[in-house]
């Protein structure tokens, strides 16, 4: 096992376009790091220069205590798992597990046991005879984490390893893959576009844009204590609700009414500028005709456009007013929400208990605490609450 620093490390390619730029980052010995964020956010050109596979324009990569900026990828001591499994079809489960260890002329009684201990672990035993193609995906790729595994790796790279896979199996595969991570206790990083993948994994998460690095923290805090509109935006589902606000005297003017905020959250507004703009989750709505005391909160009329039912929870689709969140058009662009579709900015979504009297086409009255709300800078986008 072993620690891996990046420093300053950017790539760019011969055009001039960078897309990675000045990554700097500790991943400790024995952590399981997420890269997350959009499409050509670069988290997959990340991975693949600490892997080797893309050579680094400038700064510093480190694998233990060695640097390893020019060395090949057969040299650095890691495993890398693909998102198309990449296994030989003509070979058996077994034989594709025991080919790297053939490759480095490991000893026959050597190979038999790991292939064996990795069987055991992936519960791919059963399997060991068998080829790939009859196999489902699932078992594909715990045979490409097996092939992976036997080696003994300093660390594990995962560059989306479960984007092939159907929803449900994909659920039973982030199961599969924490286990694995925890039980190893080898050093992990592994890439994805689903946020939620990123939530459920990780010790830490590092969220990306365009390149940088928006925020690394564990994904209790980048869910509390988002750094920036697009963090905010991008971590939770669904997402968080975006809408003008204006500071003005001590008061909140929002679309769900003037809000007074509480003494903490007033004071760290002392010097906000004066155009905000205000987030809330979906989870902090609550419908008002179900809360015995509404007093001390913000309580809004809401005009339901959808309302969809999931058993346990119902997500309530809503305006405002007039409000078509073209305000915000003005600052997305600089802060990445015209990169989130998802973000939740003209109609607004509240995630309420499934007693919720909530019908499409009729006004609900929807209630939040204040202390709840985030708020951002219009301009910079950066966090003011957190």
């Amino acid at each position: 096992m072993a620690e891996i620093t990046l420093r300053g490390v950017t790539k760019r390619y011969a055009d001039g376009t960078v897309a990675v730029r000045n990554f700097t980052l500790d991943i400790a010995d024995g952590e399981f790091m997420i890269f997350v964020g959009p499409s050509g956010c670069g988290k997959s050109t990340a991975l693949r220069m600490i892997a080797g596979l893309e050579d680094i324009s400038e700064g510093e990569l480190r694998i233990g205590d060695e640097v390893v900026n020019d060395k090949p990828p057969r040299e650095r001591d890691i495993a890398m798992v693909f998102q198309n499994y990449a296994l030989y079809p003509h070979m058996t489960v077994r034989e594709n597990m025991e080919f790297p260890l053939r490759l480095a002329k490991v000893d026959p009684a050597e190979i038999e046991k790991r292939v064996m201990d990795a069987a055991k672990v992936l519960d791919l035993t059963e399997h060991l005879d068998r080829k790939p193609a009859n196999l489902s995906g699932g078992q594909r790729q715990r045979v490409a984490m097996g092939r992976a595994i036997v080696r003994q790796p300093k660390a594990f790279l995962m560059d989306e390893p479960l984007s092939n896979l159907d929803a449900q199996l994909r659920i039973a595969m982030r199961t599969e893959v924490a286990r694995l991570q925890r039980g190893l206790g080898t050093t992990m990083v592994y890439v994805t576009h689903d946020q939620v993948e990123a939530m459920t994994l990780g010790d830490r998460v590092t969220v990306m844009r365009k390149g940088l690095i928006q925020q690394v923290d564990t994904p209790a805090n980048l869910y509390a204590k988002p750094v920036n509109l697009f963090v905010a935006g991008f971590i939770g589902s669904p997402s968080m609700n975006f809408a003008p606000a204006d500071w003005d005297a001590g008061r909140l003017h929002t679309v769900f009414g003037d809000i007074e905020p509480p003494p903490a959250l007033a004071e760290r507004l002392s010097d906000a500028p004066p155009k905000l703009i205000a987030g809330i989750r979906p989870e902090h709505f609550e419908d008002a005709e179900r809360r015995e005391h509404t007093t001390g909160g913000v309580t809004f009329k809401a005009n339901v456009e959808l309302v969809e039912s999931l058993g346990s929870e119902v997500y309530v689709y809503f305006t405002i007013g007039d409000h078509k969140g073209a305000e915000l058009d003005k600052v997305a662009e600089k802060t990445g929400l015209d990169e989130l579709p998802h973000a939740a900015t003209e109609q607004m979504v509240a995630r309420l208990d499934p007693e919720t009297k909530a019908r499409r086409g009729e006004v609900l009255q929807l209630w939040f605490d204040p202390a709840r709300i985030h708020l951002f800078d219009a301009e910079t986008g950066r966090s003011l609450t957190s």
